[in-house]
């Protein structure tokens, strides 16, 4: 018997502005999109502050849009479906993972999806290229969309 093995897609998200308040917000309509299909989400961001903002902007960057969130899941039996979280990386079962972390997360082959947030603000651009490339020389699909 053959089992094939489900290769991990990977889809660059391109913001055409160069404001980081921009690059979270559409970490935040990937994550409603993804939720309303039915999957879980794991957003992995660089730090506690970033982690705080994706949290609150979750409630209020879209009126009338309810995600059910939570930043980290250490100590509940049921995790909500989206997950935020920066000190290590979850392994729950998440479809897809938003990375807005300045480095690919070590886990991210265990996803179905994954998402790479980037704006046009230099560091950022050039940081996405060496993610880009590495998932690249790697063989992974790649689809880029620009916004």
């Amino acid at each position: 018997m053959i089992v094939a093995l489900a290769v991990t897609r990977i889809d660059f998200y391109i913001s055409q502005s160069g404001r980081d308040q921009e690059r979270l917000l559409l970490a935040c309509k990937i994550a409603e999109k993804a939720y309303k299909l039915g999957n879980s989400v794991y957003i992995h961001t660089d730090s506690s502050d970033q982690t705080s903002q994706i949290d609150d902007l979750l409630w209020t960057f879209k009126d009338g849009s309810f995600i059910p969130h939570q930043a980290g899941a250490d100590n509940c039996e049921k995790p909500a479906p989206v997950l935020i979280g920066h000190d290590k990386e979850r392994q729950h079962g998440a479809d897809v993972l938003i990375n807005l972390a300045h480095e690919i997360p070590a886990c991210f082959s265990q996803f179905e999806r994954v998402a790479e947030v980037v704006n046009e603000a230099p560091e950022t651009k050039t940081q996405a290229r060496e993610r880009y490339k590495f998932y690249r020389d790697r063989g992974y699909e790649l689809q880029t969309h620009k916004l």
